[in-house]
C-alpha cells in the first residue's frame, strides 16, 4: 500500500499526519478546501512551511462537491483514504448546522461512495470524543452507548461512523474510525481553547472560562495522535472504532496555569457558566488502541504546552 489520499491535509491533524507518512515514504495526495472557519493563512503555511520541501500533490477541493472529488479519483489510484476533513467545533455547530451536515455527512458519504466505485478497500477516518455526549461513565469506552449527542457536531461525527459501517457491511470496505480526544500542539487550531487563551493573554484581553474552570479534558499531544493514525493505516481491520486519547484528564485550570507559566504572562480571567453543547469531562479508555494499534501516548501536558508555546512565539514572531 503506497498511495494515500488525506482529506483535510492542510488542517492541524491532517498536516502532521501527511508529514509523518511522507517521511515514511508513502505517496501522499492532499485535498483541502482552505475554508475561512479560521484564518486560511495558517492552513496555507502548514502546506508551505510545515510541509515545505516535502513531496506531495495538493488539490484545493471541497469534499462535499462530488464532481470535484470524482476528477481527482480519475487521476489517482489510491490504496487508502485517510479522511480527516471535517467542519470542526462544537459551538459553531449550534449556529450553522447546515455547514456541518454538508461537510461531515455528505462529504463523508461522497468519499465512501468513491471508495466503493474505485474499489478502495481501506478507509481510516476521524471521529471525535464528542460522540460520547453527556455520558457520565468515565473513562469513555468504545462499547459505551453514543446515542445521545449533546451537540449537532457530535451527531454528525456519529453519523460518519454509521455511514462507514454501512459501506463496510454492504461493500466490504475495511474501515477504522478514530475518536480523537482534545488534540493540541504546534500548528494547532486557533478555535481551540488553548490557542484562543494564548492569543487573548498576548493581547492583554480577558479569557472566558466556562463552568469556572471545573472541566476536565483528556488533552492529547499531536505526535501521539499521529502515531495512532499511522498505525491504523498500516494495520488492517474489518471495522473498528478506536479511542485515541491521553488517558490522563486534566482540569482546564491546570492548562491555563501552564500556558501562563510558559508564555510568561498571567491571564485576565472572566468566569462564566457552562455553555450549551459542552460536557464536564472527557477521558479516553485507550486499552483497545494499545492492543490493536500498539498505541502509547508519551507526552505529558506540561511538555506539550511548552512545545506549543515555543512554536507560537516563533510563528507569530514574539
Amino acid at each position: 500500500m503506497r498511495k494515500i489520499l488525506i482529506t483535510g491535509g492542510a488542517g492541524f491533524i491532517g498536516a502532521h499526519t501527511a508529514k509523518k507518512l511522507i517521511e515514511e515514504k508513502y505517496e501522499i495526495v492532499i485535498i483541502d478546501n482552505l475554508n475561512d472557519y479560521y484564518d486560511p493563512k495558517l492552513k496555507k503555511d502548514r502546506l508551505k512551511i510545515f510541509l515545505g520541501g516535502l513531496k506531495f500533490k495538493f488539490y484545493k477541493a471541497d469534499i462535499s462537491n462530488y464532481k470535484q472529488l470524482e476528477k481527482i479519483f480519475v487521476k489517482h489510484k489510491f490504496d487508502c483514504i485517510c479522511h480527516l476533513a471535517a467542519q470542526a467545533g462544537v459551538r459553531y455547530s449550534l449556529t450553522n448546522p447546515w455547514l456541518y451536515e454538508k461537510t461531515n455527512i455528505a462529504g463523508t458519504l461522497n468519499l465512501l461512495e468513491l471508495a466503493k466505485i474505485n474499489k478502495i478497500k481501506k478507509f481510516v477516518f476521524a471521529s471525535s470524543s464528542s460522540v460520547y455526549g453527556g455520558n457520565n461513565k468515565l473513562p469513555f469506552s468504545e462499547t459505551d452507548s453514543v446515542d445521545k449527542p449533546v451537540s449537532f457536531y457530535a451527531a454528525t461525527k456519529k453519523s460518519g461512523e454509521l455511514l462507514a459501517y454501512a459501506y463496510h457491511s454492504l461493500y466490504g470496505i475495511k474501515a477504522c474510525g478514530l475518536r480523537f480526544f482534545t488534540v493540541y500542539g504546534p500548528w494547532g487550531r486557533p478555535d481551540m481553547a488553548y490557542f484562543k487563551f494564548i492569543d487573548l493573554i498576548r493581547k492583554n484581553k480577558p479569557i472566558e472560562i466556562y463552568n469556572h474552570g471545573k472541566m476536565k479534558r483528556d488533552f492529547t499531544y499531536i505526535d501521539d495522535i499521529v502515531s495512532g493514525v499511522v498505525s491504523a493505516i498500516e494495520n488492517t481491520f474489518d471495522f473498528e472504532i478506536i479511542n485515541l486519547g491521553n488517558n490522563r484528564p486534566e482540569e482546564l485550570g491546570r492548562l491555563i496555569f501552564l500556558l501562563e507559566k510558559h508564555f510568561g504572562k498571567i491571564a485576565k480571567k472572566k468566569y462564566l457558566p457552562m455553555q450549551a453543547g459542552d460536557v464536564i469531562a472527557t477521558w479516553a479508555n485507550i486499552n483497545k488502541a494499545k492492543k490493536l494499534l500498539n498505541y502509547n501516548p508519551a507526552t505529558p501536558l506540561e511538555e506539550g504546552v511548552k512545545k506549543f508555546i515555543a512554536w507560537y512565539k516563533n510563528y507569530y514572531k514574539i
